[in-house]
């Protein structure tokens, strides 16, 4: 990314998030987040970057409150230029053991969450007639793995929006991608049996897990003007697993 531009991510508090707005402020760039509570590093942000950082309580179900944060990022900064779709959660277990109350929420964090908050920043893009969307989807949307299966489907819905929203709003400049991560350093894959992350390095070409670093690389490529003849794409970054 070049010129300043102003971003909004969500899900910002820890994280790809946390990483990706760190880089984004060191580059020069404004940035709007919202979690449902702070982190360390958003108090940390508060305190040193208050004129080009903006962060609000949200729950990311809440179709109302998203809209609301928006109009507040467009009446503070002025213009929404780009918007990286990344709150989510992970729901594992048996789809016949999983309970209801579970799989709404997933839907409505993955799915719901991102719809209305794309939505919201859209019609700011379109006032502009420019704009770019990268959205964070899976390996999951292309590959079956047991015991994901409502996460699965939130995030291959994802990558269904990302290809219609290109052809809906690619007449007014607006550029959508999504980035589909695999194996990446976190608790998750910590947590991970050693056999088990002996398995996913032995298929992985490139022999490592993935860092932040590498995602954001991605997402900002996506979000940058080198990217400005891309779009309806999902950029997988796994180190050549899924080759």
């Amino acid at each position: 990314m070049s010129e300043r531009q102003v971003v909004v991510v969500s899900g910002g508090s820890r994280g790809l998030g946390a990483a990706l707005i760190r880089e984004l402020l060191d580059e020069g760039h404004a940035v709007a987040t919202f979690s449902r509570t702070a982190s360390p590093f958003i108090d940390e942000q508060n305190r040193r970057r208050a004129a080009d950082f903006m962060w609000r309580a949200v729950d990311g179900i809440d179709s109302k409150a998203l809209g609301g944060f928006v109009r507040e990022v467009d009446k503070q900064f002025g213009r929404i230029d780009a918007l990286v779709n990344n709150a989510g959660i992970l729901l594992e277990g048996l789809l016949s053991l999983t309970r209801s109350e579970d799989i709404h929420r997933v839907i409505g964090v993955n799915l719901e969450g991102p719809i209305h908050l794309t939505r919201a920043c859209v019609k700011v893009m379109l006032r502009q007639q420019q704009g770019a969307i990268v959205t964070i989807s899976s390996l999951n949307a292309t590959r079956g793995h047991r015991g994901v299966a409502a996460y699965s489907a939130t995030k291959a819905a994802l990558d269904g929006l990302t290809r219609s929203l290109a052809r809906e709003l690619g007449p007014s400049h607006i550029r959508v991608n999504s980035v589909a991560p695999g194996f990446f350093e976190s608790e998750m894959t910590r947590g991970m049996a050693e056999a088990q992350r002996q398995q996913v390095l032995r298929r992985t070409p490139l022999g490592r897990f993935g860092a932040p670093e590498d995602m954001t690389g991605a997402v900002r490529f996506l979000l940058s003007p080198a990217a400005r003849f891309i779009t309806g794409q999902t950029l997988v970054v796994d180190g050549g697993l899924t080759c």
